[in-house]
């Protein structure tokens, strides 16, 4: 657990998230730390799943430093748009910063899929989200992934995945990627 010392340190504080109502209209500009923590603040948020031309989606490792669910595998990438940003456009930042996946390289990105939900990581924090799906097809798969943000990636059959979830479970999915992957009808 993090002291109120390392907390005000942590880079997150110095940024803002959304704060919105359960149907995602923005309420108010709220601290991220702050977000995060306590019984958190619900949020504006977005994951991304990443696929290939042949049925896989790419599978992220959280950086070890992450906050909160460090070492823990995720959809493709997932943050928060800041201010006056869209979640298509919150997405392909956050592609490009953490894969160096550029939109030369897609054309598909479609949001698919919106959801609130609470869960609580260890003694660490929470994330209270209204949670954004956004899917694309890479044509090119060349990616340049960033160590600070991914610590490890997998192309994982996403109909095997999603039919069968606990076939995964020894990679500690993120809550967010689990529900999203849950929802999804693809």
């Amino acid at each position: 657990m993090s002291t109120p010392e390392e907390d005000l340190q942590h880079e997150n504080a110095g940024q803002d998230v959304i704060a919105v109502d359960a149907d995602d209209n923005e309420l108010e500009l709220v601290n991220r730390l702050d977000a995060h923590t306590g019984d958190g603040i619900r949020h504006r948020a977005f994951t991304s799943l990443v696929f290939d031309g042949e049925g896989n989606v790419l599978l992220a490792q959280r950086a070890p430093d992450k906050r909160l669910w460090g070492t823990y595998w995720d959809g493709t990438v997932a943050s928060h748009p800041v201010e006056g940003q869209s979640q298509e456009e919150a997405t392909r930042q956050r592609l490009e910063e953490e894969l160096g996946i550029t939109p030369d390289q897609y054309d598909d990105l479609e949001l698919t899929d919106r959801f609130e939900y609470k869960r609580y990581f260890e003694n660490a924090g929470v994330e209270h989200e209204v949670c954004a799906v956004l899917q694309l097809t890479l044509s090119d798969r060349s990616l340049d992934p960033n160590e600070e943000e991914v610590a490890g990636l997998m192309w994982a059959p996403y109909e095997r995945l999603h039919s069968n979830p606990e076939w995964y479970r020894q990679l500690r999915l993120c809550p967010w990627f689990e529900i999203a992957m849950r929802r999804d009808v693809r």
